[in-house]
């Protein structure tokens, strides 16, 4: 029987949910740049609403809604290692502009290594949908433009996710010092697709 469930992140479960993210980062290099601020990273002041999975009262995995904002921070992109496990998708523009009301971006999306493969990425990315859906948000996010991140792409495109446009990032590069290039992808139905596995 599958006891993942999925609540409201709270400031208590910061702690727990930095030791994974730290764990997502030894194995995957997710995020790219380790942030200098954790905490802060994981609650920007952009943030609109944070969940966490948990399975068997251990945190699993993280996901976030974030009001737009300019891109300026290297680790808000996402390493394409993490890409099968974790589906890493962060925020940083979209093409409506910064403090859009009507828009919100995926963010902080991350997985446990143990906990892949068992639909905690799907079930997380459906939560914040059915969420933004309740208060008529349309969804952005963005991936790394790698041939790592083949199996996040997949999981967006066949949930309903439009991919409208694939730009280098122009204020920070990798920890090679090479540009970023990122896919940037809309959720603008409101609608809620059936839950699939990874």
């Amino acid at each position: 029987m599958d006891d993942l469930s999925i609540r409201d992140r709270v400031p208590a479960d910061l702690q727990s949910c930095i030791s994974v993210l730290a764990d997502v980062y030894r194995r995957d290099r997710y995020p790219l740049n380790w942030p200098a601020d954790p905490y802060q990273w994981l609650s920007p002041d952009n943030t609109r609403h944070a969940w966490i999975a948990e399975r068997g009262g251990t945190i699993v995995g993280h996901v976030a809604l974030h009001h737009p904002v300019a891109a300026t921070d290297p680790a808000f992109t996402t390493d394409p290692a993490a890409a099968t496990g974790s589906v890493a998708a962060t925020g940083s523009a979209c093409s409506t502009g910064p403090g859009s009301a009507a828009v919100a971006e995926v963010s902080r999306l991350f997985v446990a290594p143990a906990a892949r493969r068992l639909n905690t990425a799907t079930r997380l990315l459906h939560h914040a949908r059915q969420w933004a859906t309740e208060h008529q948000l349309d969804l952005t996010l963005e991936i790394v433009d790698d041939p790592g991140s083949a199996a996040a792409i997949a999981l967006y495109e066949r949930t309903g996710w439009r991919h409208t446009h694939t730009s280098t990032a122009a204020a920070w590069t990798n920890p090679e010092g090479r540009p970023v290039r990122l896919r940037r992808y809309s959720l603008r139905d409101h609608g809620v697709q059936t839950l699939q596995e990874n």
